[in-house]
């Protein structure tokens, strides 16, 4: 298999499905694994047996990999995830599975979606051959207060989300649970669609095609896999409460600013919107930034390196398209943690707006630190 890198548009799009046990994934699995949508898809989980597969199976093409009647291809992970998805691929070339045009990913109930983005990034067969579409997370509607408060792996899962599941909102006991739930899935991740599904009903299209790309256009689809809007909006909103309690705009629980301790207790006051300093996900931030003029590529990669290198742990994901110098048409950026994809070009610019925005979500990383740096190193500051 040549690892010559296809244009990012006729790669295989993936969607890494995951969430905490219980959550419902599986069920959303079952479902998807049945509907007809589903054809020409490969999807990739953890056990056969812990899906429902006997009355799906059209043809097992050997012990790892089967074929359902719904047109998808399902195979599991035996040894490692590189080795499966390559054996896949020369599956697929060879004519062995049906020719699928994307593939979803399952991950474990505790497993952070980190490593397979990482995988999906630097392994050099597989970088040439997928690319991420989305991170679609399930979440227990009825459990998810107290594993947010008590698993920051559960916040973590949904701060990098492009979708969100929801399951078991039937079970809330009522509007108001329902509402204090969604703020606070929206305080983690304010761009993400939420999504209430009962018993896994879900259709693929509201779940798939959360990438740079869909899977009918070869056209990119900016506004759609950046939303930098939504996180403006969000950040717009916190910083009119803060404004409106505090008299300044700190954004963060750990914020120097003079003003934040108001010479009382900060533990033993109750914010609007109710911040506790002890939740993990009151440690999440996420904040979009926008510079009018080209930016200097070798400045721009000088201050990613330094973010990853100093606090590259805590950089959950960053997502971009950027006006380089000298460089005619848009480049766009995305990394997850240590990690970034080699940038991609895009065909054109998708409007007018030839600025750059650059969507970070962090993990106890204020805003102000990351605009300094990006300051310092490209010569302008945000707009």
């Amino acid at each position: 298999m040549s690892d010559t890198p296809l244009p990012l548009a006729d790669t295989i799009p993936v969607t890494i499905l995951t969430g905490f046990l219980g959550s419902g994934k599986t069920t959303l699995l079952n479902a998807l694994l049945k509907h007809p949508a589903m054809g020409e898809t490969a999807v990739v989980i953890n056990e056969f047996g812990e899906i429902g597969l006997d009355h799906l199976l059209v043809e097992a093409v050997d012990d790892d990999v089967v074929l359902l009647n719904s047109g998808c291809v399902c195979c599991t992970v035996r040894s490692d995830l590189v080795t499966t998805l390559r054996d896949l691929f020369l599956k697929r070339v060879r004519g062995v599975v049906p020719e699928f045009t994307r593939m979803v990913i399952e991950t474990t109930g505790l497993a952070d979606p980190a490593p397979i983005l990482h995988t999906l990034m630097t392994d050099p067969l597989l970088s040439a051959r997928y690319r991420l579409d989305g991170i679609v997370t399930t979440v227990d509607a009825v459990n998810a207060t107290s594993q947010l408060d008590r698993q920051p792996e559960a916040v973590k899962q949904i701060a990098v989300s492009d979708r969100l599941v929801l399951t078991k909102g039937d079970l809330l006991a009522g509007p108001a649970a329902r509402e204090a739930l969604v703020a606070r899935l929206r305080r983690i991740n304010p761009a993400a669609p939420l999504l209430w599904v009962e018993h896994g009903q879900a259709e693929p299209d509201e779940l798939i095609n959360a990438g740079l790309f869909s899977s009918a256009s070869k056209h990119p689809d900016v506004a759609r896999w950046l939303r930098e809007e939504a996180y403006r909006e969000a950040e717009a909103h916190e910083g009119h409460h803060h404004d409106h309690h505090h008299g300044h705009d700190c954004t963060h629980e750990h914020c120097d600013h003079p003003d934040h301790h108001h010479g009382h207790d900060h533990e033993g006051h109750e914010h609007h919107h109710h911040h506790d300093v002890n939740r993990h996900d009151d440690r999440v931030r996420a904040y979009s930034l926008a510079f009018e003029q080209p930016l200097d590529w070798d400045a721009f990669v000088t201050a990613m390196e330094i973010l990853i290198a100093s606090r590259g742990e805590d950089l959950l994901r960053i997502k971009g398209i950027l006006n380089v110098k000298d460089e005619p048409k848009p480049v766009v950026v995305h990394g997850v943690q240590h990690v970034f994809h080699p940038p991609a070009g895009l065909p054109g610019w998708p409007s007018d707006d030839h600025r750059s925005r650059i969507v970070f979500i962090t993990r106890d990383i204020d805003r102000a630190l990351i605009e300094r740096l990006l300051v310092d190193t490209l010569g302008q500051s945000p707009v």
